[in-house]
């Protein structure tokens, strides 16, 4: 089954619930619910990517989240490190993790292969075009997936040869991460293409604005708008984690577990022909 991979965001301004954990305390509770309601591992966020975010710095990216990877991981949960810089990734590494998630794909960051490499911790390579304050300045392709799985394929060649054996090495197209709404879709429908690279498959929708567009959704800015517009982006997210998992990816990266959990187990139910 398609593990489930939650979120804790360990930041004051994440584009979805920024600010909700930014106190270890709150984040490593939050932990420990996302556990309970069903997720397989947790992903620590110091540095937020949404759309024009600015950089942090790597000491106040390790302040952040540090504590939280030592307490989920010490209390025996499988702990991602969310980070595009390979000193945290370290760090991160030697308090408990086991996965690094780089949304950069190793480009921000020269030194990360290396650094992962002399480690035992998986990778899990992002497709990115660019930081977060100018992502959308290269978010032109020919032909989307194409361009995807090949720059994603030049990244893990680059990872091997790095010393980072293909079967410590995950897979992300990067939803979201340089690309406008419909060029998520054409990689979302498309998603065989790069699981056919052979390495594990990561997909992140998750609350995601080109989830909102395809539903036409209103953009009002009340408190009440904003719950069920993230309402819906749950929902919205569900079921792309289920058409990604008949896809054949390994994970999805989710904030509501509870969610994403039941409609997978609908989703192999119907397959099977019995609720397992």
């Amino acid at each position: 089954m398609t593990a489930i991979m939650g979120i804790v965001n360990v930041t004051p301004d994440s584009f979805s619930d920024g600010g909700r954990y930014a106190d270890a305390d709150a984040a490593i509770a939050h932990g420990h619910r996302l556990l309970s309601a069903g997720a397989d591992l947790i992903d620590v966020g110091g540095e937020s990517t949404r759309p024009g975010s600015e950089r942090v710095d790597p000491a106040a990216e390790q302040q952040r989240v540090l504590p939280v990877v030592a307490a989920l991981a010490a209390a025996g949960a499988t702990v991602s490190i969310d980070t595009m810089n390979a000193a945290t990734a370290t760090a991160a590494i030697a308090a408990g993790a086991r996965l690094v998630n780089d949304v950069s794909g190793g480009l921000a960051d020269d030194d990360m292969f290396a650094a992962v490499a002399e480690t035992s911790a998986d990778l899990a390579i992002g497709h990115w075009r660019g930081h977060a304050t100018d992502m959308y300045a290269r978010a032109d392709y020919d032909d989307v997936t194409a361009e995807v799985v090949a720059e994603l394929g030049a990244r893990l060649d680059a990872a091997e040869a790095a010393g980072i054996p293909r079967e410590r090495i995950v897979l992300d197209p990067g939803i979201g991460f340089g690309k406008r709404g419909e060029a998520n879709w054409r990689v979302l429908s498309q998603l065989p293409r790069l699981v056919a690279l052979g390495p594990r498959v990561l997909v992140g929708t998750s609350r995601k604005r080109f989830l909102l567009d395809a539903l036409s959704a209103d953009t009002d800015a009340t408190a009440a708008a904003a719950e069920i517009d993230e309402r819906r982006r749950d929902l919205a997210t569900a079921v792309t984690s289920v058409l990604a998992a008949q896809a054949g990816v390994w994970a999805v990266r989710v904030h509501d577990v509870t969610a994403t959990r039941d409609a997978l187990r609908v989703a192999r139910a119907w397959q099977e022909g019995a609720a397992l």
